[in-house]
């Protein structure tokens, strides 16, 4: 995580700022909060690495400069053991790929496994012949992966689309950040608002929302901070996912890639799915970093 110094700053002692992660880390220990996550903190208010934290290098410097006072870590290292409110809100950013994203309550936090929709597209793309690229993310969010297809191909153009504003206002902010400047954003719900772009996609990229309704309330507490909206996908999970399915062939060009991550033991259900529609082809499972099928692909051929 990244430490913003144009905020103003709070200076400490190493001395002081190592008695404070000592107990903070007692503290996470007895919340059962994993003890990784007070690194994780202090590097979201600090420009300490995670080598400075590790090897304890910060420990004999006369000034830290953080971003907040010690009340102000104390009361929000608190939220997050009594709340259970997820670190990356409560810095406000969280890393992701070479990004660095700032996320609130109004967008979901990316996850690491999403990473690799980034690298299934890469290797996709590679097998293609050169053609200007048109990619459309559906239900941004953050804005993750549109401002990674954005600097991966920075000659492309990059549809963001989000049905909430809120999450819209997140993702702009990120493709500043990121000095992502060729990113489009679109408050839609799915591709409702893209009329103009049928026929021209070269890939849809989702990763909606897909948890089944009834798993929801019985998901990990942190779960509960980030938006409801983002997660549930109906009964079982695919209203969603069937949703693109049916839709993204109006707006795909033929031979344009369809990406979507699902959740866990969904995989057969999705390539069911996109066979039953008949205009997909090449339909591929995807693991994750764990080895636990994750994402599937499809290329679409018009009949």
């Amino acid at each position: 995580m990244g430490f913003n110094s144009s905020l103003e700053e709070v200076l400490v002692s190493g001395e002081a700022l190592a008695e404070w992660i000592l107990q903070a880390q007692a503290d996470a220990n007895k919340a059962n909060v994993p003890l990784y996550e007070v690194d994780w903190f202090v590097q979201g208010v600090s420009s300490l690495s995670q080598s400075d934290l590790s090897l304890g290098l910060y420990r004999d410097r006369s000034a830290i400069p953080l971003r907040h006072s010690f009340d102000w870590l104390a009361h929000q290292w608190r939220r997050r053991l009594t709340e259970r409110v997820p670190v990356q809100y409560l810095v406000g950013e969280t890393p992701w790929r070479d990004l660095m994203l700032t996320v609130t309550p109004a967008v979901l936090i990316p996850r690491p496994e999403t990473e690799l929709m980034v690298e299934i597209v890469q290797t996709w793309v590679e097998q293609q012949p050169p053609t200007p690229q048109v990619w459309a993310d559906l239900g941004t969010g953050s804005g993750a992966i549109a401002i990674a297809l954005a600097k991966t191909w920075p000659h492309s153009q990059v549809l963001a689309v989000d049905i909430s504003s809120a999450a819209l206002d997140i993702a702009r902010q990120n493709a500043r950040r990121n000095r992502v400047e060729t990113v489009r954003f679109y408050q839609s719900s799915w591709f409702d608002s893209l009329g103009d772009w049928q026929g021209r996609l070269t890939g849809v990229i989702a990763n909606p929302p897909y948890i089944p309704s009834q798993v929801v309330p019985e998901l990990d507490p942190e779960v509960a901070h980030e938006p409801q909206q983002a997660l549930d996908g109906g009964d079982d999970g695919l209203d969603d996912i069937r949703l693109l399915a049916k839709q993204a062939p109006q707006f795909l060009q033929p031979g344009g890639l369809w990406l979507t991550e699902h959740m866990q033991g969904k995989s057969q259900a999705v390539t069911t799915v996109l066979a039953m529609a008949n205009v997909y082809r090449d339909i591929q499972i995807h693991q994750d970093l764990a080895g636990i099928e994750r994402f599937v692909s499809a290329t679409f051929h018009p009949s």
